[in-house]
């Protein structure tokens, strides 16, 4: 349960913060915050990880459906004693779930992180990024070391 609570706080951060964005600003307006290193960009994306697949909205809702669901039955059916395993998923879920709202509401993703050498993005995908890269990390790394393991006492061999 610990893991859906923070996947719960990260969806809201997430759209907490693209909330204020949009409510202040209007699309493509820019503040400079470290003057052409990072700025705050209103963008609305209808793509994926930098606009890729653009506008193919009903790919992007029915994978995080999938994710979504598959990600939560897991934390819930097979609680997770592993915290690095347990953080990333709660990470990519939040995340998802962050961009899946906004999907499902707009028709796109608010971004607003620009930091001008790398494509605008937003909270929810640096849970997702950050999150994958700690998943594939512990499958990579740690899994033969650690044999995976549920709180229920089941054992993945």
């Amino acid at each position: 349960m610990p893991y859906i609570i923070l996947s719960i706080f990260i969806a809201g951060l997430d759209l907490i913060t693209k909330y204020q964005v949009q409510k202040t600003m209007d699309p493509f307006d820019s503040i400079p915050i470290i003057k052409n290193v990072f700025h705050i960009t209103y963008v609305q994306n209808t793509g994926a990880a930098f606009s890729i697949l653009s506008g193919r909205i009903f790919l992007f809702i029915s994978a995080s459906i999938i994710i979504i669901s598959a990600i939560t039955f897991i934390l819930i059916k097979y609680p997770i004693k592993q915290k690095t395993l347990g953080i990333a998923l709660a990470m990519v879920l939040g995340g998802a779930a962050g961009n899946f709202i906004d999907r499902m509401r707009y028709g796109y993703v608010i971004d607003f992180l620009d930091f001008r050498i790398w494509p605008v993005f937003n909270v929810a995908d640096c849970a997702i990024v950050i999150g994958t890269i700690i998943l594939g990390y512990f499958l990579l790394f740690r899994l033969d070391s650690e044999k995976l393991e549920f709180k229920n006492g089941r054992r993945l061999d």
